[in-house]
């Protein structure tokens, strides 16, 4: 039975220690060496008497802090990945929050640290000769239900949430994403996501189980997707799992006309919908490639359903289909009685291993999201109520509809902002579409990154929506703001606009 994810890493070092793992342009380490330093930064920890607790990892994206990450995990603390990229004001709460007795810094990072907060260089620990006795009795003590890590989420109120997640629930994701994405020795992933977030754990684990490689593709990669093509080709990345808008900005401009990836043979979206237009031009630029949508919070491990479009795919929609193994997601209507029925819209809610501890010195707030399974009351059973609403289509595949804070009210009609936005993407020349909905003044706002004259546009809308969901303002923007994972900055564009 396995109960630390580390074994994966001891046993691929064993038998790959020479492959390349996780990779940058400045930086390449072999399982070996990512193994020995795990190994060193986990005696440092732990000779430093830390223990069982949240250790923040506050580093440069790249390869030396992942090493960094699973130290950490071998020194039975829970790693709490952060970057410079961050607000310095979510920084401070996220600090204010956890309390952490260490950091591990490297020196780009080092003096952006708050004021009293103890650190250790990063290529000093990595020094540190191993106490493979000490780590052995700290492995011994692990059970598979100890936390691994706390990613930290945007709350609703402003203040983060801290998701903290189990080994038991993190090796159950590995085990099942693997199979859904066919993961080889031979895989070479490209990485878009941050490490701060859970996204990255569909590259960082998978890696390691079967001594497949990880390259970190730089941020600014995305924003010219000329040459982020070229560098998939270079790197001769075969699978990608990104944000649907990463994929987007690239058909929408219409790169792919001119360059296509070439050994892309598994393409993973999710977070945010695929509009329909923008995915048929990467299944014509990727015939070969399978592409496969994820759905799930951070609250459950990241992904928790998939949806394989087949070569004939051609529904509106596409489905997130149907839950992970080992997982059980069902709707409840607005009287928490189960839905069964196709085309019935409620809340998706999700059961079992993937659920995780709650959020970190959070009672409250994890009392409101984890709940007690209401289609019974006859023995403790943890839920996670999404806040997102679902349906099913006639062959049981599960539809995502929108969050529930994306459903607006206006003038008697039930909206969904989402199929404004797709109405938008469909349109010749447009790039990127947010709509916001205005509550003082009942009025609907896109905004939108387009070629089209505004007249043109909004005529373009008016023969695709009915009436009560065209825009009343429309805000031509040069480029649409993402969040640092890559989403479209809705409380950005608020603050702006509405």
């Amino acid at each position: 039975m396995r109960i630390n994810v580390l074994s994966y890493l001891d046993e691929i070092a064993a038998r790959l220690p020479n492959k390349a793992a996780f990779c940058d342009d400045d930086v390449q380490l072999t399982f070996a060496e990512l193994d020995n330093r795990s190994r060193a930064i986990g005696t440092a920890l732990a000779c430093a008497g830390f223990a069982s607790e949240p250790v923040v990892v506050f580093m440069q994206k790249g390869p030396c802090a992942v090493s960094a990450f699973f130290g950490v995990v071998r020194a039975g603390c829970f790693y709490v990945p952060l970057d410079e990229e961050m607000p310095s004001h979510r920084i401070d709460m996220i600090f204010d929050t956890l309390k952490p007795s260490v950091v591990i810094c490297d020196e780009t990072t080092h003096d952006k640290l708050p004021v009293g907060v103890e650190a250790l260089l990063y290529d000093d620990i990595i020094r540190t000769p191993v106490n493979e006795p000490a780590l052995q009795a700290i492995a011994a003590q692990q059970i598979d239900t100890d936390p691994i890590y706390v990613v930290f989420t945007s709350g609703s109120t402003g203040k983060p949430k801290g998701v903290v997640a189990c080994h038991r629930s993190v090796i159950d994701y590995i085990e099942t994403l693997s199979d859904v994405l066919q993961v080889s020795e031979n895989t070479i992933f490209g990485n878009q996501a941050p490490l701060y977030v859970d996204a990255c754990l569909k590259e960082l684990f998978p890696t390691l189980k079967f001594g497949a490689s990880t390259w970190f593709i730089p941020k600014s990669y995305f924003s010219f997707p000329m040459k982020l093509i070229t560098y998939l080709n270079d790197k001769r990345i075969n699978t990608v799992c990104w944000v649907a808008s990463a994929f987007t900005m690239i058909a929408a401009l219409r790169v792919l006309n001119e360059l296509i990836p070439q050994h892309l043979h598994t393409i993973a979206f999710g977070s945010e919908v695929f509009p329909q237009k923008q995915l048929q031009a990467w299944r014509t630029a990727c015939p070969q490639a399978r592409f496969i949508n994820l759905y799930g919070p951070t609250e459950c491990t990241g992904m928790s359903c998939y949806y394989e479009l087949p070569a004939d795919f051609d529904a509106p929609r596409v489905p997130i289909g149907r839950p992970f193994r080992n997982t059980d997601m069902f709707l409840l209507d607005d009287d928490d009685q189960r839905i069964t029925q196709a085309g019935q819209a409620g809340e998706i809610c999700i059961r079992g291993t993937c659920v995780t501890l709650g959020y970190y010195a959070d009672p409250e707030r994890t009392a409101q999201a984890f709940v007690q399974n209401p289609l019974h009351s006859r023995y403790a059973e943890p839920v996670y109520r999404t806040g997102d609403l679902g349906e099913y289509d006639e062959a049981d595949n599960l539809l995502f509809i929108s969050r529930r804070d994306h459903q607006i009210k206006r003038a008697g009609y039930r909206i969904e902002l989402g199929e404004i936005e797709s109405a938008a993407l469909a349109i010749d020349g447009v790039a990127a579409a947010c709509c916001l909905f205005d509550e003082a003044r009942k009025k609907l706002i896109l905004c939108t990154v387009s070629t089209l004259a505004r007249a043109d546009l909004q005529t373009e809308l008016g023969a695709k929506l009915p009436p009560y969901m065209i825009p009343n303002v429309l805000h031509a923007l040069d480029t649409m703001p993402l969040t640092p994972n890559g989403k479209i900055d809705r409380n950005g564009l608020k603050e702006r606009f509405v």
